[in-house]
């Protein structure tokens, strides 16, 4: 594309584009002043941002790129969220390339007007007559589904204005009304309703839904089908309304802080809403290595200053009064006021830190891009006492389910990230039928670390062993054997310790390290990886190919001998009356299915001296599973990628 007339920053945007979130939400061109100069929401942040450097291009957009120098997003939990604080941003900054764009509307509201008997209507304009407001809702469709089930289902007035009359109207007689014109109710119970419907509305509507499916039941079976298909959609319409989280009614200040954490990396986020909207976000980025309560507060006394005082109110994701019980006097000093702190208790406070958060967890992904691993493997350099920096790891882990079906893993990670190409499977030879966790880490390096030197290829930086001090000295052993100088760590699940080979004790370091946490996920990976074949393995129907190579025995056969000897090992010691009676085989085919399990058994010893080099190795006491012989020294598995 010819980038004549771009802003100097054409490739930075467009990457930062590639890189925005896959979510709803807002965002926000800025030039070089770093003014706002254009809002706009998105379905998906990440595709809407791509649309704008294709090369069908209009006149408005090439000239937003021309003036543009940045982009930031904020992540909302749907796409009307997304709406609300669109139009709230447009009319409190004036983007220059929002003029004659948006109609400024406002969203509807649920009134509960102030009377002796109350109506509840719906209304964009709020009224300062002591009215109950709730809301705004931006689903529009939902609201009027709403007051269409609040009319039917509760006995309220639907006269503007409240006259004495001497009979009812007719929609007392269809039982619409309670009739208070006509002193039919009073006061207290009429008000029962009102506060039903106040419930309904601040989001209290498990009960309500329950009462209202079992009336809807009832309806039904009553063969009154369309008074149930009313209620079915008042209960759809109770399930799919809520309130705002960037707009409310609420006038007093509060903020809403969230925060992320990775390591050292923290990303805090402040949600402020005034006068009942949300009217700005801010991040901030910090390293330290303090305890969570500790990283708060150091946070919270540098954000509020005598420039930026606290508000009345703010919200955070913990315990509230914990968090702040060394600030509050320093509050006072500073400001010479509490702010009230709270720990969210309703879900419209709660949805608004839930959007906090998630903005904070997305701009923490954004550094951790931009950081790369290099801090994590300097720190395993440092804590492992390793001899290079550890830019590629393999680690190994074994998966089997009593002897059976014994299979290892191998993963590599280049640079902290996966390097799923170079996945591999063993299905192992020496352990077929027994539990020898070291054996199987023996040979699955010994395999892998052979074939490499046969093909002259590169050795990794660091293996790690899923296993502590006797896994990681078994994979020493033969990596010494072979003559390399590879550095083997173990990684124990228990407690989360790492081990060196010939080491007195294990090494522990904080939960926060960066250095574990790619351990971890290194770790996590091989055992995934390897649980998953063994379990593809056992799934798979068994057969037995040694027994139906003998003429006359089949799978029915060949499993019915499995079933009553167990393995080969006693079919090749069982008496030939015995294979007759089992299998229900003559004679000749009994005598030919011993002599097969005898060579078999004969075969994989002498395979297993030459794998090893211990002529020991072979007990014939121990039991060793058919399926297991019958695989039968297979190659290395290569999985695509």
């Amino acid at each position: 594309m010819n980038l004549a007339g771009f802003s100097e920053n054409y490739e930075v945007l467009k990457t930062a584009a590639r890189e925005a979130p896959l979510e709803p939400g807002v965002y926000l061109w800025r030039d070089d002043k770093n003014r706002i100069i254009y809002v706009g929401k998105a379905k998906v942040l990440r595709y809407r941002l791509n649309s704008y450097f294709s090369r069908d291009q209009d006149i408005k957009t090439r000239s937003l790129l021309k003036h543009a120098q940045g982009i930031e997003t904020i992540i909302t939990p749907n796409e009307y969220e997304a709406l609300l604080l669109e139009n709230t941003l447009i009319k409190q900054h004036f983007p220059k390339y929002n003029i004659n764009l948006k109609d400024g509307k406002t969203y509807p509201m649920i009134r509960i007007t102030a009377e002796d008997f109350p109506r509840v209507l719906k209304t964009r304009h709020i009224v300062e007559d002591h009215s109950r407001y709730f809301g705004p809702y931006p689903n529009v469709a939902a609201v009027d589904a709403l007051l269409e089930l609040i009319d039917k289902v509760f006995l309220l007035r639907k006269c503007r204005t409240l006259r004495k009359r001497d009979a009812p109207c007719i929609y007392y007689h269809i039982s619409k009304c309670m009739a208070p014109c006509c002193s039919k109710t009073n006061k207290e119970t009429y008000g029962t309703q009102i506060q039903q419907i106040q419930r309904l509305l601040s989001g209290e509507t498990e009960a309500l839904i329950m009462d209202l499916t079992v009336l809807m039941h009832a309806e039904a079976e009553a063969l009154r089908f369309e008074r149930a298909v009313q209620l079915r959609d008042g209960i759809k319409a109770i399930e799919n309304l809520s309130e705002s989280s960037v707009v409310d009614l609420n006038p007093e200040g509060r903020d809403y802080i969230a925060w992320a954490s990775e390591g050292i990396l923290t990303t805090f986020t402040v949600f402020s809403m005034r006068g009942g909207k949300l009217v700005g976000r801010e991040l901030f980025r910090t390293c330290s290595a303090a305890e969570e309560y500790e990283s708060l507060e150091t946070f919270t006394a540098a954000y509020y200053t005598p420039d930026r005082p606290p508000p009345a109110q703010i919200y955070l994701a913990i315990d509230a009064a914990d968090a702040f019980s060394n600030l509050k006097q320093w509050f006072q000093n500073q400001f010479g006021y509490e702010p009230a702190l709270f720990s969210p208790s309703e879900k419209r406070h709660e949805a608004v830190l839930a959007m906090a958060r998630q903005n904070a967890l997305e701009d923490l992904r954004q550094r951790l891009r931009e950081r790369g691993p290099g801090p994590a493997l300097d720190e395993l350099v440092q804590v492992l006492r390793l001899q290079r920096r550890p830019e590629w790891i393999e680690g190994f882990d074994i998966a089997q389910l009593e002897g059976k079906h014994p299979v290892a893993s191998l993963v590599s990670f280049k640079k902290g990230v996966p390097d799923r190409k170079n996945y591999r499977y063993f299905k192992l030879r020496t352990v077929i039928g027994i539990i020898d966790d070291f054996g199987a880490i023996r040979e699955a390096v010994r395999r892998r670390y052979t074939r490499l030197l046969r093909e002259g290829a590169e050795f990794p930086d660091l293996i790690l062993i899923d296993g502590g001090i006797g896994q990681v000295n078994a994979a020493k052993t033969v990596l010494e054997e072979l003559g390399l100088s590879i550095d083997v760590a173990g990684l124990a699940k228990r407690d989360e310790e790492l081990w060196l080979p010939h080491g007195r004790g294990p090494i522990r370091l904080s939960k926060r390290s960066e250095a574990l946490k790619v351990l971890q996920f290194l770790r996590d990976e091989t055992h995934r990886f390897a649980t998953s074949f063994n379990q593809r393995l056992r799934s798979k129907a068994i057969r037995f190919p040694i027994l139906e190579s003998v003429e006359g025995v089949g799978p029915k056969r060949g499993a019915a001998l499995m079933k009553a000897f167990g393995d080969l090992t006693r079919i090749a010691s069982a008496e030939i009356a015995d294979i007759m009676e089992q299998g229900n085989l003559n004679e000749t085919t009994a005598k030919a299915v011993r002599a097969a399990a005898i060579l078999a058994l004969e075969d994989h010893q002498a395979r297993q001296k030459h794998l090893t080099g211990n002529n020991d190795i072979y007990d014939p006491k121990k039991t060793r599973t058919v399926e297991s012989l019958a695989a039968e020294a297979l190659e290395d598995y290569d999985p695509e990628p």
